[in-house]
């Protein structure tokens, strides 16, 4: 694995982890939601961007993305997506 896989797999289990304990839920759930929902793809695709911002600015950029896509999640404090 390079350098960069290996960076990008760690931003990946990071984001997944944040979104784990922002939710409430456990860390195969917020994978499924990300997965599901094409926010494990953007982050993917847009690592190059998003790895430059907070870790809780990029999970909420793939939230937004998921919301997008028909993923919703309870959170009090959520803005409401444009898509």
């Amino acid at each position: 694995m390079s350098k960069k896989e290996s960076a990008i797999s760690q931003f990946l289990i990071a984001c997944i982890a944040s979104l784990a304990e922002q939710q409430g839920i456990s860390n195969a759930d917020a994978y499924q939601y990300l997965n599901k929902y094409a926010g494990m793809d953007f982050l993917f695709d847009e690592y190059d961007v998003e790895h430059t911002l907070s870790i809780e600015n990029a999970v909420a950029d793939a939230v937004g993305i998921c919301q997008c896509h028909g993923g919703e999640l309870n959170h009090e404090n959520q803005a409401e997506t444009q898509c």
